[in-house]
């Protein structure tokens, strides 16, 4: 019996290892060009692109910031066995004639992979980089005949109240009206890393810091790693093609209380909640537009757009329950009890009231 049972479990691995080959197969050879590759999700998608067997090509602003004097990767493993290709995105001319020298270098482009992302969501960024720039690669791509586009959008854009939705969603617009490459247009409901900016506070001591009752909103986050293998396979499966894809993690609805408790739990400490009122968020918005308008003031006008979007993720979901749309294995408490021993990368704008590392 235990012998006949070896045999199977033998046989399902030798199946499981020729459909990675077969897969593997597919790709082998073709091109696949990564733009905001230096970004959290884009370095991931990068090492995930060359894990598929693509031959991936990470486009970068500023080459020193992945790569130092010494040749030394200064992202880890990152980007390993890709071809970083340093790129201003938000140069069309220049863009084109770098997507010409990657074709004629390495044959035709398979697909254009866009992690580009604003980083601080105010008008100005939003239109330059969540429209322009990822505009910018969509019209290389076509001119240098690329087949597929995947381009990392955001959940939150189906109800779209900020600039930086309402810029993303002009791109799916024109992304969706061409004709000359095909497309895949992910919609994450939300990132690991922006329900983690509270860990280095409360392991210093300070409370959890939730809106209303912790209950107001719920979300499923999706692991980098996962949302990196997500929108490499949008490359080669066929139903993912001209789709809009709304894509959460494993998890079960999650409200920012659980997720408070959940973190605790990863540091080893009894939970302290801090609950504010969701009147502060109207209160401030409203004094900063106030100001803005009386005073002409685009810094202003930009601190309440921010307002705004710490308004909007206080007071709605990003989750989706169905299950053809949740994708990978990773648990958010696995995510936490990693960080809690590990750390986390910084970011100045998820990462609350943490210090930049220094350099030695």
């Amino acid at each position: 019996m235990f012998g006949k049972y070896s045999s199977i479990v033998i046989l399902g691995a030798l199946l499981v290892a020729q459909i990675n080959a077969f897969s593997l197969d597919m790709s082998a050879g073709k091109t696949a060009v990564i733009a905001g590759a230096t970004g959290y999700i884009g370095k991931s998608t990068v090492r995930e692109s060359v894990r598929q067997g693509y031959k991936t090509i990470a486009l970068v602003r500023d080459k020193s910031k992945v790569e130092s004097k010494e040749g030394k990767m200064l992202y880890g493993q990152f980007f390993e066995g890709a071809d970083i290709v340093e790129c201003d995105v938000t140069n069309p001319a220049q863009l084109t004639k770098t997507f010409e020298e990657i074709k004629a270098q390495n044959g035709d482009i398979e697909a254009v992979i866009s992690c580009l992302a604003s980083r601080s969501g105010i008008k100005k960024d939003a239109y330059a980089i969540d429209y322009q720039a990822t505009k910018n690669c969509l019209d290389s791509g076509i001119a240098t005949d690329a087949r597929h586009f995947v381009l990392l959008s955001a959940f939150c854009v189906k109800n779209p109240w900020l600039q930086f939705q309402q810029a993303k969603l002009k791109l799916e617009a024109d992304l969706q009206a061409q004709e000359k490459m095909t497309y895949s247009i992910v919609r994450p409901t939300a990132f690991f890393k922006s329900v983690s900016g509270q860990l280095e506070v409360i392991q210093q001591g300070a409370p959890f810091v939730m809106f209303g009752d912790g209950e107001v909103t719920r979300c499923n986050p999706i692991a980098e790693s996962e949302l990196a293998e997500y929108l490499i396979n949008c490359i080669a499966d066929k139903t993912k093609e001209n789709e809009i894809l709304n894509l959460g993690g494993p998890d079960e609805p999650l409200t920012m209380k659980k997720q408070g408790e959940m973190l605790y739990k990863a540091v080893g400490k009894e939970p302290n909640f801090f609950f504010a009122p969701l009147w502060l968020f109207d209160t401030i918005i409203d004094s900063l537009q106030w100001a803005a308008d009386t005073f002409n003031s685009e810094k202003l006008e930009n601190a309440a757009e921010l307002g705004r979007i710490g308004k909007y993720y206080a007071v709605e979901d990003m989750l989706t329950t169905d299950p053809s749309e949740k994708f990978g294995k990773i648990s958010l408490q696995e995510h936490y009890d990693r960080i809690a021993v590990e750390g986390q990368e910084y970011d100045p704008y998820t990462t609350m009231f943490a210090k930049a590392p220094t350099s030695d």
